[in-house]
Order: C-alpha cells, then structure tokens, then sequence
C-alpha cells in the first residue's frame, strides 16, 4: 500500500470521526501518524536516489530572500520584473515558469532576493508536478508572498496554506510554547502551567508513544493543541511570515478594493500597472524586521550608502564582527556605537552589546 493511499485512509477516517472528548485521544494518534507519513513523503526512504530537480535551488544572495508562490497564472513572473528588472518568462498560457528565477532588489541599502517559483498545484506536497521542489525552495526563504488573483477568490489561498502546512511550513506563527527533552529513563514526565482543553497525559502519552518515546519532560506553556505537540517532537517544522499580495486589482471595484485592504496580511497590487508597489515594498521590511547597521572608519565620516544588514534577534557586536569575517572578533578590542541603543553617543561596549536599526558602529582592535 503507497503512502499516499495510507495518507488518503487517514484523511477519511478522521474526517469520519466525531470530535468530542471520548475521541480526542484517538485523533491525536491518528494526527501523529499523519504527521509521520507526511515527513516519509518529503524526504523518502532509502539511498540517494536521483538527484534533486534540475535548477531549481538558488545559491542564497544578499541580506533576505522572498520567494513568491502562487498558482500557475496569476501574475508572479510579472511583479517579479516590475519589482526587479528580471525578465522572466511571461505568456498567456498556464505554468510558464518552469524553474526558480532570481531577482534581486535593493531597498533601504538592503539586497533582498527574490525567487519566482514555479506555479503549485493542488496535491503539491504529495509531489504532484513540481511541487516538492518548490515548496522545499519555499523553505529557506525568510518572507513568503503567496500571490492571489483577484477574481478567483480566497478558495486557492486555503489550498496554497494547506499545501505549505502540509510540508511543515507555518505561515506567520509563533513556535508552540512547549519544552520537549527526550531522556534516557524515567517515563514521561508532564506538566502544565495553565489549563489545556484538548491534551490530557494520556493523549500526549499516545502520541509520543507513536514516535516510540517513552521517556521524555513535556512541559506545556499554554493552551496547546496535538498538532503543536506533533510540531515540537517532529522539530523540522520551519516559521515563516508571510504577505498574500492580492493582484490584478484593475479588474475590480474601489468598493471591492476597500473590503480588501481590511484582510489582514494582505497586500492589494496590479503587477502589470505597477499599482501600489510602494506599499508592498514598505510592508516586506517590516516583515523581514532587518537591522541596519552602519560603518564608520576612524577620523571619517560614517558610510551611509552600504549599511551591514542584520536579521533581528541577532544583532550584537559579536554578530556584526561574524558577517563581515570570522576572524574580526579575535582581534576585537572594544566598539564604540552611536545610536538608539546606547545612552551616551559614543558609548565603548563589549561584544555583547545588542544593536538597534540605524546605529553607527566604529570597531577598535587590540
């Protein structure tokens, strides 16, 4: 029996079951199960197989990486060379694109890349047309814009998220508040530190004997649901935000236009008339939360047309000195830094300091 037949029995028999408290417990093993075939279905058993498909993985360029999803023909290839001045291939007809086409922009001194990729289909994550390699491409990105049409409505959004939640990509979420530490004895030890309404000791039990763990902490800081649980123990589940840039907009009404801009997350465009560009652009950096940090040469000015961009949540010294070379921080005296974050301008710190946006940094070796 293939796997996607297993996946399909699954899927039927959790749609039949009623959900209510006596079955909560046999739908978190049938969740677990789920969960198991799925990543059997991303990485398949057994030796190296073919290679993967040809083109499709870009080398990574610049400071952030976007990659645009979408079905086929809905204007992805457009706003790509709009947006960057890339050609990529544009017809009239469905799944032009058929390989990952890379742009790059800059934008506040950052060098962003985008990615085109191939128009999903529904049934992607089971590796229907290229699916798998998309949405794996899909993975290292660190912004998703998921590109919708207008007039085929929010119908194919669903399918798009149902698609990526399927390959263990999560779109504009938190990682589930869940402390998870396997032992070698001891059972599993299970603690809440508020009220759960749907994971019981038994539940988490049944699913972690599904992994074949029986020792293990849980720790559950909030309300959890099995799918959280199944999200920590599986732990290849990547957190993604994520911009649907609805397109086509010339095609509706204002009044339409004004329903619209009050979905959250969304983005309304014409990629062909180059409509509201500007917006999309300033809703990516906040999205992508870069940090620039500018350099200053001693007895010189500081240099504001290349700022050093940093993701945020790693923003120290010690990170700034790694991006520009591994060997700086050896040699690393002391910084002094300008700027939001520190009290004094200039202000000596360590290599622990934690920068903010826009702050101008002078490093001073031994």
């Amino acid at each position: 029996m293939s796997i996607l037949a297993k996946i399909a029995e699954i899927e039927s028999e959790m749609a039949r079951t009623q959900r209510n408290k006596a079955t909560a417990h046999h739908l978190g093993l049938l969740k677990a199960r789920l969960a198991k075939l799925r990543r059997e279905l991303i990485t398949p058993k057994g030796g190296g197989g073919g290679g993967p498909g040809e083109g499709f993985d870009v080398a990574k360029t610049g400071d952030a990486r976007i990659g645009f999803v979408g079905f086929p023909s809905v204007g992805k290839s457009t706003l790509l060379s709009n947006l960057a001045g890339v050609y990529s291939e544009v017809a009239a007809y469905e799944f032009t694109t058929l390989t990952t086409v890379p742009g790059v922009i800059r934008y506040k001194g950052a060098k962003i890349q985008l990615l085109d990729l191939p128009g999903i289909i529904e049934g992607a994550k089971d590796g229907k047309g290229r699916g798998r390699q998309v949405i794996a491409v899909a993975r290292t990105c660190n912004l998703i814009l998921i590109v919708l049409d207008v007039l085929k409505p929010l119908g194919h959004k669903k399918l798009i998220e149902h698609e990526l939640e399927g390959f263990g990509i999560r779109l504009n979420k938190q990682p589930p508040n869940i402390g998870f530490k396997k032992k070698d004895k001891g059972g599993i030890n299970f603690t809440t530190t508020c009220a759960q309404s749907e994971l019981d000791p038994e539940t988490v039990k049944s699913i972690l004997a599904e992994y074949k763990i029986h020792n293990a902490d849980i720790t559950l800081r909030g309300d959890c649901t099995a799918d959280d649980l199944i999200d920590v123990v599986e732990g290849n589940r990547v957190y993604i935000p994520c911009i649907y840039v609805l397109n086509k907009i010339d095609q509706i009404s204002i009044e339409e236009l004004d329903i619209i801009y009050k979905v959250p997350h969304c983005v309304p465009i014409s990629a062909h008339h180059r409509w509201n560009f500007d917006d999309l652009l300033e809703r990516i950096w906040d999205y992508l939360q870069l940090v620039r940090i500018y350099t200053k040469p001693k007895g010189q000015l500081p240099d504001y047309t290349s700022p050093v961009v940093l993701p945020d949540g790693r923003t120290s010294v010690e990170d700034f000195c790694l991006k520009i070379h591994k060997n700086l921080i050896k040699e690393l005296k002391y910084a002094l830094v300008w700027g939001a974050s520190v009290k004094h301008n200039p202000q000596k710190v360590g290599k622990d300091h934690v920068m903010e946006d826009e702050d101008v940094i002078q490093l001073v070796k031994k």
